[in-house]
């Protein structure tokens, strides 16, 4: 395996019940994850995560630390696989981004959890304080999604792809936004089944809540590139990275422009490590050459000896 090898990370929305189940089931290391988490949360997390319901797994609150748990829990079936090994670049996805520095060494397991609990009872409080939601925007190029933005009255969240923009702001805000890209010529603009404002101005409670808390967690630089979703490029000192941590809760995802910034990296291929395949379908839209493998269950793992060393075609 001489290829760099970068991991990713899937993001809020990726959470599905039985996301898990069957790595707990066949790994012991798994089960004892899932056990640490739920100690930390103070409920049982498996029983959330494997049995659901689907509206309470759904719920801010909820999906983020699930979503990070189940990612941690493939990575350490990834790490048992491949003994010794160290991922080239790390990046994830809105919530990912902590699981990408948990993977760098950057935070440890529970320093991790704790940030994530708190970020995510800070956001789903900051949504009923000021209450809002997202909308996805397809066919239309990012100046155009700023200029309905700033007629409406939101704010762009997610860069996802060139052609793939989210929107956040009030629900009134939202609604004009998406008569406005329809009239503009979009291919579709989707209102998102979502808990609030996320990745705007109306996040700001929920940043100081994070910014504070950022302040006595330890951060170490990590061992490897690593992308963080509110600069695009790559980010070592930890102190800077604290600020981008914080930061991320009020300004836009840029995705697909931390997608490039990796593929100036050398990375070209690249571990999903978590529940689902999302980032697989972004990634291979932006940057075709892109070679994604999904890590969430094992049935994908049993793919991953193939992907890493690809079998030589036949003279």
């Amino acid at each position: 395996m001489t290829e760099k090898i970068g991991l990713l990370f899937p993001g809020q929305g990726a959470q599905f019940v039985g996301m898990g189940k069957d790595l707990a089931e066949t790994y012991p290391q798994v089960k004892a994850l899932f056990d640490k988490a739920s100690d930390i949360l103070g409920y049982r997390l498996d029983r959330l995560c494997f049995e659901g319901p689907e509206e309470e797994l759904t719920r801010t609150v909820y999906a983020q630390p699930a979503i990070y748990v189940a990612s941690m829990a493939a990575l350490e079936i990834l790490r048992m696989k491949e003994p010794g090994f160290a991922p080239d670049l790390t990046a994830g996805l809105s919530l990912g981004e902590f699981s990408a520095l948990t993977a760098a060494g950057a935070l440890d397991f529970e320093d991790g959890l704790n940030l994530v609990k708190l970020r995510a009872e800070a956001m789903e409080a900051a949504a009923v304080q000021n209450p809002g939601t997202m909308a996805s925007v397809m066919g239309l190029n990012l100046e155009d999604c700023r200029s309905i933005a700033e007629q409406a009255g939101c704010e762009v969240a997610n860069l996802n792809a060139a052609d793939q923009i989210v929107l956040s702001g009030t629900f009134e805000s939202i609604d004009k936004a998406c008569v406005l890209a329809e009239g503009r010529g979009a291919k579709r603009a989707l209102k998102l089944k979502v808990g609030g404002a996320f990745h705007s101005s109306l996040m700001q409670p929920a940043r100081e809540r994070l910014e504070s808390a950022l302040k006595s967690t330890k951060v170490s630089q990590p061992s490897c590139v690593f992308i963080p979703n509110a600069k695009a490029v790559g980010v070592s000192d930890p102190e800077e990275i604290r600020k981008l941590l914080s930061l991320q809760l009020t300004s836009p995802v840029r995705w697909y422009e931390s997608m490039d910034a990796a593929k100036s990296a050398g990375v070209l291929s690249y571990l999903e490590v978590g529940p689902g395949k999302v980032l697989k379908g972004l990634v291979r839209k932006s940057i075709p050459e892109f070679q994604v493998q999904p890590c969430g269950t094992c049935a994908d793992f049993e793919k991953l000896d193939e992907f890493l060393r690809p079998s030589a075609p036949q003279a």
